[in-house]
């Protein structure tokens, strides 16, 4: 056989392949695309970034303030939030010198030239209704890398009962959630801490409360939920043993369990810090640079 009738062969079978050699490349090209992409996503580390979660009632300012720190200043109308959504902020690394880390907001860190931590902020409705995705995120803090909760609130509201006993009961929840985590853990590690900022925002409006009473009034409107659920629990068949003893239903209890009142510094008690800052995203007045801080502090 010479040269010509040997290509005249192989051009032959190209045309038209066997059985064999048809089905082995079918599988090439379907299962080899698979392979490859198995292999990349395996070598290919997915970093997700330290969260900040935005949490409160509704109208508190949660989707105004993380316009603000997006923009670096100014203001933009708002609408309710339905759904969550992130935005990625940077802070100076801690890398950088304590003076260096202390920047504003409104800085830009490659001018500074500092070194730029990314994280998420995510902003979560307010309203009764769609609490549950805020809710959800806080069981989840350890998978979904949460690093805080900033509870933002009306602090020119608070004055009224119905608007203090709404935040207070949304903030309940909250903490709950994350008090919970402690006992919940299947390692012998404890999960990593979650503190919390209560943002008291509208600091520029007059009928504000200024932050010691924010914080005054909302622990004692949590001391109230807290006796409330527990006369719940006693009227609905579970004894104060069972209580004591931890169970579902027992862990309702905020803080120190058996105290006569509640006060933040119970939840150091389960690794969380809150802490109560006053500021305000529109107007006149302290601004946000504390809740800043407080932020770059948690990255």
């Amino acid at each position: 056989m010479n040269f010509q009738e040997l290509l005249s062969l192989l051009l032959e079978q190209a045309h038209s392949p066997s059985t064999p050699v048809l089905i082995c490349g079918i599988l090439f090209v379907v299962i080899f695309p698979a392979v490859l992409h198995l292999i990349l996503t395996r070598t290919t580390q997915h970093i997700a970034l330290p969260t900040v979660l935005l949490a409160g009632p509704s109208g508190a300012g949660k989707t105004s303030l993380l316009a603000l720190l997006e923009r670096r200043g100014g203001s933009v109308a708002t609408h309710p939030t339905q759904l969550p959504h992130s935005v990625e902020l940077s802070v100076a690394s801690r890398s950088d010198d304590a003076k260096q880390r202390k920047t504003s907001f409104r800085d830009d860190l490659d001018a500074l030239g500092a070194e730029a931590s990314n994280f998420l902020v995510q902003d979560t409705p307010g309203h009764g209704k769609l609490r549950g995705a805020a809710l959800r995120r806080v069981e989840a803090a350890t998978a979904d890398k949460i690093r805080a909760v900033v509870f933002v609130v009306d602090a020119a509201a608070l004055s009224e009962p119905d608007a203090l006993a709404d935040a207070a009961a949304f903030l309940y929840d909250v903490l709950i959630r994350l008090q919970r985590r402690t006992g919940k853990t299947t390692s012998s590690r404890a999960p990593d801490s979650v503190p919390v900022l209560i943002a008291a925002n509208k600091m520029d409006l007059f009928t504000a409360l200024p932050a010691v009473l924010v914080k005054s009034n909302l622990e004692a409107e949590l001391g109230r939920i807290r006796s409330t659920r527990s006369r719940g629990l006693l009227d609905s068949g579970v004894g104060t043993d069972d209580i004591d003893a931890g169970t579902e239903e027992g862990d309702d209890w905020l803080g120190q369990y058996g105290s006569e009142k509640f006060m933040f510094g119970q939840m150091r008690e389960f690794d969380i810090e809150v802490d109560v800052l006053a500021g305000n995203v529109e107007g006149d007045g302290p601004g946000v640079d504390k809740w800043w801080e407080w932020i770059a502090d948690q990255i």
